[in-house]
Formats: structure tokens, sequence, C-alpha cells
């Protein structure tokens, strides 16, 4: 019996959404064939202009006003023509919590449950967050990573709560899923040398499991200057279980964005500090992408790898769409979450 897949049961279904919500029948793409070098047309991908149509019309304006701000410099993936793509996924689901009060104190309900009863306020909610360039907590200074920019090849969480609690802030950092298969491997376990970056001169170091081998000291990154290891520590738990670094093959996304989040919390400036994943339920592939690394669920596993003061929690995009239905009033958000229904099942 065939292995039922996520990804291409969603093609489908934005194939057949689209013919009745985008207004071009022209195909986009988002890739070039490897022996050609000629683009790669799908059904599922708009041209590029016409990104802003793949937005919940209810934050259109709002979130290209967000976009051009230069206060917040914010780039926007470049696959937002792509009907898959989980950063507009992202923005379709958290980034009207940002500009809609009511909607943004059941979200503030909704992290008291699944983050911290902590929490008692959200002041502000970024996409792709990140401190100013000049403050120590910049990933430029705080992990190492000079180049790229905020939603650009620097660790950037895709959107971010910041939030009051009972004792000080918090910042709450969500790593945004959809159909990706796991959370990437490590850019450093190639061979090739790639601008400043030299090649990796021994990959199978990253392959090691960790009883009797230190990858703290063996991390290729650090000869990049990246500062990732310098702010974790394996627990018990991690020593015993991973079979390779946990970056190594499908965890680099959550690596560098838990080792931001320890700096952070490290900083002392922040009450709380929780690194997130918000995903959607029915991607299985994503909540097994850590097996062979020694983690048969990320959501239960990830989070125990490391002693710190950084928290590590999840949820899905049904909890979160199912615990508005639940509180909204008098059908406030109905259409929105029509729209959700729709478009993703939700």
């Amino acid at each position: 019996m065939t292995k039922p897949n996520f990804a291409n049961d969603q093609k489908k279904k934005m194939e057949i959404w689209r013919e009745t919500n985008i207004s071009t029948k022209e195909h986009g793409t988002q890739s070039k064939n490897r022996k050609t070098g000629e683009p790669v047309y799908h059904s599922y991908i708009l041209p590029r202009r016409n990104w802003t149509e793949t937005v919940y019309s209810g934050i259109r304006k709002e979130l290209n006003e967000y976009l051009d701000n230069p206060e917040y410099d914010v780039k926007a993936h470049t696959g937002t023509h792509n009907l898959l793509s989980s950063w507009v996924v992202c923005s379709n689901l958290y980034f009207m919590v940002r500009t809609n009060e009511s909607l943004r104190q059941i979200m503030l309900r909704f992290l008291q449950e699944n983050v911290s009863d902590q929490i008692f306020e959200i002041n502000d909610v970024q996409l792709e967050f990140a401190f100013p360039e000049k403050d120590e907590l910049h990933p430029s200074r705080l992990l190492g990573e000079m180049d790229g920019s905020r939603g650009s090849g620097q660790t950037s969480p895709d959107i971010a709560f910041l939030v009051k609690t009972k004792t000080g802030f918090g910042l709450v950092m969500t790593e945004n899923k959809f159909v990706e298969h796991s959370f990437y491997p490590c850019s450093a376990r190639r061979t090739t040398s790639k601008g400043e970056h030299e090649g990796n001169p021994d990959p199978s170091r990253c392959m090691k499991a960790t009883i009797g081998y230190v990858h703290k000291s063996n991390c290729h990154q650090t000869t990049w200057g990246r500062k990732y290891w310098s702010l974790l520590n394996l627990s018990e738990f991690g020593k015993r279980t991973l079979q390779r670094c946990p970056a190594a093959t499908a965890g680099y996304q959550l690596f560098r964005q838990q080792a931001l989040a320890e700096g952070i919390a490290q900083s002392g400036r922040y009450a709380l500090v929780a690194s997130t994943v918000a995903f959607d339920e029915r991607n299985t592939d994503l909540s097994g992408c850590l097996k062979t690394t020694g983690i048969n669920d990320f959501q239960t596993g990830w989070g125990k790898l490391f002693e710190g003061k950084a928290m590590f929690t999840t949820w899905t995009h049904q909890e979160w769409v199912q615990f508005v239905r639940d509180n909204q009033v008098n059908g406030e958000f109905d259409e929105w979450l029509e729209y959700l229904k729709e478009r993703y099942y939700y």
C-alpha cells in the first residue's frame, strides 16, 4: 500500500483552490531544470507578480505596509508565490494577531494554555523577528551570522510574540511549517567552499553518536565563526540519545532557533524565552524527521536534548484554528475561518 504523501496531497488541493481564487491561469516557476537550466513551471505556483493573491484579503493591506516599513526591514521569503509557502501559511494564520485586538486576546489565552500560564499580555507580534543590528542579541553578534539579513540568511523566527509575564517580559519565537519534510540539514556539511566559507574537510564527524564524541568542539560551523554550540549544552538525555549532531541531517533550523533562544535567555533581559514550532498535524514526515538522529518525534524529544534557560514547545495549526472557533464571540472571525477551511482544510 502506498504511503500517503502530505505534500503531494496539498499540491492537488491547491491546484483546485486556485481555479476559483486566483485571477490568472498562468503557471509560475520557483526552480530550474538542472540539466537544461530552463525554468520549471507548476500549477501550484503563481507568477511572482500575483503573490499577494495567496494572502487572506483581510490582511493584505496591513501585511504589505508591514513589509514596506523600513523600521522593520523584513524580507518575505522568496517562495511566497508558491501556494504551499509556509511563510504565507504563517501570515494567514498568525499575522492578524498583530492587527486585531480581539484575536490578540484569543491568542493570549492560547499561549497561556500552550506555552506558559505566566504570560498575561501580548505587547507585539513580529514576522521574521530580530533585534536591531547594534544590539548584542542580533544574530550577527549573538550567533556569529555575519551574512544575510532579517528573513534571509539569518536566524529569524517566522513569527514572534513579545509578551509580558508575571515577573517581566517574555519572548515566544515560532518556527512555522506546512508541507516541509524536515528542519533541513546543516549548511556546514558540504565539502565544497562557498564564498568565505571553507568546505568541511570531514563531514563524517557530524554523523557520530554523542556517546564518546563531543560535537561542540568538532563543529565546522565554529570555523565559520558561528556560535551555536557555545550557547548550547546537551543534557544527559541528549548525550545518551543522539546518534549524530542534532543539526546534521534534519534539525538545523531547530538547532539555530534553540541557540538563539538560549542566548537571549542567558542575557537576563527576559523572564521567559520559548523556542516553539507551529505545524500541520497531518505532516507526519515532519514529526518523525529526526528518527535517525535518535528522536522519534521532535515534539516530545527535542526539548529534552539541552540543559538551559530557554524552553521548547509546539502546537499545531489545527489546534490554533479550533481554539479560535471555540472562543470567538458572535462569529467575529467566521469569514477568516471559512477561508482557512477552504484553503487549508483547517
